[in-house]
């Protein structure tokens, strides 16, 4: 049986990575005033600049016939299946878009809610393209991707709450109250949703926190580890080899991905975000 692994752009998978392994990448939109970008393209510089002026970005789904036109390709390519694994449901349209175009396709296509993001939702999509290379059966490449995309866990901390507040996934209150006491959140996905997990009183607290919770995540195991970021590149290569570091004696890193999340993400998190991706090989 030959499958299609079709994703979408939050996944941040390297744009070679994406390619070698045959998956399909379904962009989101990001709106800044009149202009329109399609994630992976020159919108995350935009996305930054704007942000960094004080600028609100937008985003949007794709539209169910963006899907249908990819998995009606895949159907003239010759594939039998697709497995279209997308970011959580309960923060994007996204998987309803997916899910609306499936009813109508010409081949089984089976879309898996992530409940997750960037590389939780990356390396679960890679997992995936691996099996589909082994021509493993559609619906247990469905459960290797969902089974690996339940086990990741995602740390994150943002310079500011001004972005989550205004897209609407914190409240004023909450912002204005976080930001007079000085406090970093550190946020995680938990069943699918955005939702606060520590508070720390520095910058500097909330990068030493995230490395140890990333630490305790993966001692003991063989884990690939993404950490991201939006302008911070050189923060996110030193929490990368300190995570590693950390892990020297008691732990095993498959595989690390340092990447600059794109323009969707960035919309939401606003520049200075690093976020740590700790998933088990399954």
């Amino acid at each position: 049986m030959r499958t299609l692994i079709v994703t979408d752009s939050t996944a941040y998978i390297p744009t070679d990575y994406a390619l070698r392994l045959g998956i399909e990448v379904i962009p989101l939109q990001v709106l800044i005033g009149d202009k329109s970008y399609e994630e992976g393209g020159e919108g995350a510089e935009a996305v930054l600049t704007a942000l960094r002026q004080g600028i609100l970005a937008t985003t949007s789904k794709p539209t169910p016939e963006r899907f249908l036109e990819t998995y009606r390709r895949a159907a003239s390519q010759g594939y039998d299946a697709v497995v279209s694994i997308h970011l959580s449901k309960a923060i994007s349209g996204t998987y309803d878009s997916a899910l609306l175009a499936a009813s109508q396709a010409p081949i089984p296509v089976h879309v898996v809610d992530s409940k997750s993001l960037a590389m939780g939702l990356g390396f679960a999509a890679i997992s995936a393209a691996h099996a589909a290379e082994e021509e493993i059966d559609a619906r247990e490449i469905v459960q290797i991707a969902t089974t690996r995309a339940h086990a990741t866990v995602s740390y994150f901390t943002v310079a500011t709450l001004e972005q989550l507040r205004r897209s609407g996934r914190i409240s004023r209150g909450k912002a204005l109250v976080a930001s007079a006491l000085a406090i970093r959140p550190i946020l995680t996905m938990e069943d699918g949703e955005i939702v606060a997990f520590e508070k720390v009183r520095t910058s500097s607290k909330a990068i030493e926190r995230i490395e140890e919770l990333a630490i305790n995540a993966a001692r003991g195991r063989s884990v690939d580890l993404a950490v991201h970021h939006l302008g911070a590149l050189d923060l996110a290569n030193a929490v990368a080899e300190s995570i590693q570091g950390g892990l020297a004696a008691d732990g095993l890193v498959s595989e690390v991905i340092v990447s600059e999340v794109g323009a969707v993400v960035g919309a939401h998190t606003g520049p200075g975000m690093i976020a740590v991706v700790i998933s088990p090989r399954i």
